[in-house]
């Protein structure tokens, strides 16, 4: 067997392995990940998987992951926090935790996908409550359809256009078919102490509560076609909130911040400082020293901006 032939058979056993080892892993963190609420076909024919919390009679709230994330990172604290007093709904955005993969991965098709699947359960105006990616397609729903909410809650939320290019991972990930490797073999090779340590980069200057990186599920995240989703989605999004930032002045709608000045993930000066500018009915809170990740490190602050909101509508 020729040196030529060695390597072309060696480089395919590699390939084999990865794909294996890969799927194998995945169907672990499915295994591990469990269905948690109710899956819900809109009229695109999209699945949403929706998990509920708290009485059907209190006032409805959907939270909205970040990136990365799934309906496993707003269960872990915030979920609980809220489901005494309040009837939330727990949301895997498109092509994340067990929502199926979309066809439109834009924000917009995000929000109007989102709205037409809580729509199916909740008949009532609701709060939305979003977290970084999942804050810019709460505002993204507020300027598709104002007459759907009472209000909005932003945690770390990205609104406005930033310097600078996405990171070269993420433009990695999202290249066709380099990418695509790229992820298999993330999947496939990525050690559970790099995954504690990334999530735990993603608190800081805090750190990743105990129980937390168990509970989220990480490798679910690593699925090949998540990761990759994921990449695009970050790498587009600063063009479509630059498209977005015009039309902000028109929200009317009750809107509650809180950001930490700490993040650098999601700066405050860039971000929600600046929404504040923009909104009048923003009400913008400063939490000192803190990360890209209140409603993990300091939940009872993202519950507090909830009942603030409620308290506006109740005109208290």
């Amino acid at each position: 067997m020729s040196k030529a032939l060695i390597i072309v058979s060696l480089f395919l056993a590699l390939i084999a392995a990865t794909v294996l080892i890969a799927q194998k892993r995945g169907q672990t963190a499915l295994r591990q990940a469990p269905q948690n609420g109710e899956l819900i076909t809109t009229s695109s024919g999209q699945i949403i998987h929706v998990a509920h919390y708290g009485p059907e009679d209190a006032p409805p709230i959907v939270l909205i992951h970040g990136a990365s994330g799934s309906t496993y990172d707003m269960a872990f604290r915030l979920a609980p926090a809220l489901a005494d007093r309040y009837r939330v709904y727990v949301v895997d955005r498109p092509g994340f935790g067990h929502s199926p993969a979309p066809i439109d991965e834009s924000v917009a098709a995000q929000a109007q996908t989102l709205r037409e699947a809580i729509a199916t359960s909740e008949p009532r105006k609701v709060m939305v409550l979003g977290h970084s990616y999942g804050g810019a397609v709460a505002l993204e729903w507020a300027l598709q359809d104002q007459e759907t909410l009472v209000g909005l809650v932003l945690v770390s939320a990205a609104s406005h256009e930033w310097a600078g290019e996405p990171s070269l991972f993420y433009r990695t990930l999202a290249t066709p078919v380099i990418g695509d490797i790229f992820a298999w073999m993330l999947m496939a090779y990525v050690p559970s102490p790099v995954l504690d340590s990334e999530i735990d980069a993603v608190f800081a200057p805090q750190h990743a509560p105990e129980g937390y990186t168990a509970s989220f599920q990480p490798r679910l995240a690593l699925r090949p076609t998540t990761q990759t989703l994921n990449a695009r989605q970050r790498v587009t999004l600063k063009a479509q909130l630059r498209d977005m930032t015009p039309d902000y002045p028109s929200l009317t709608l009750p809107i509650e911040a809180v950001h930490g000045t700490a993040d650098t993930t999601v700066g405050l000066d860039i971000h929600a400082a600046r929404l504040d500018r923009d909104v009048a009915s923003d009400h913008l809170v400063r939490l000192e020293g803190l990360g890209h990740m209140p409603h993990q490190v300091a939940t009872q602050d993202v519950v507090a901006a909830v009942d603030r909101l409620t308290a506006r509508l109740a005109g208290r």
